[in-house]
């Protein structure tokens, strides 16, 4: 396989990474809530991921140490992880007053 096929699967493999270790940090609700903030992780992980892994390399001082896979894969799973965090926030804060769309208060 060529450079770009494995920059691809290292940045997919990152962003679910990425995703996958939100879920220790806060549980989703619901099953919608876990789908749509997996989905945002693997979109942001994809998109994002180069850019953020060159980021992180250059604050911390190690990227001549590190090569194109392990900064994107670093970067995909950073990226993600942030933008599963935020739309956990977003989706919480504008919650209606703690009740679900059948009007019942959550336990």
């Amino acid at each position: 396989m060529n450079d770009a096929i494995w920059l691809w699967w290292a940045k997919m493999g990152g962003a679910a990474a990425g995703s996958a270790i939100s879920l220790a940090y806060v549980l989703p609700v619901e099953r919608r809530e876990a789908g749509i903030r997996f989905g945002v992780g693997l979109a942001s992980g994809l998109v994002f991921g180069g850019t953020v892994g060159l980021k992180i390399a250059v604050e911390l001082g190690v990227e001549e140490h590190l090569g194109p896979y392990e900064l994107v894969l670093m970067g995909s799973a950073a990226a993600s992880l942030c933008a599963w965090w935020a739309l956990g926030v977003v989706m919480r804060a504008f919650k209606a007053n703690g009740r679900n769309r059948s009007g019942t208060d959550e336990a």
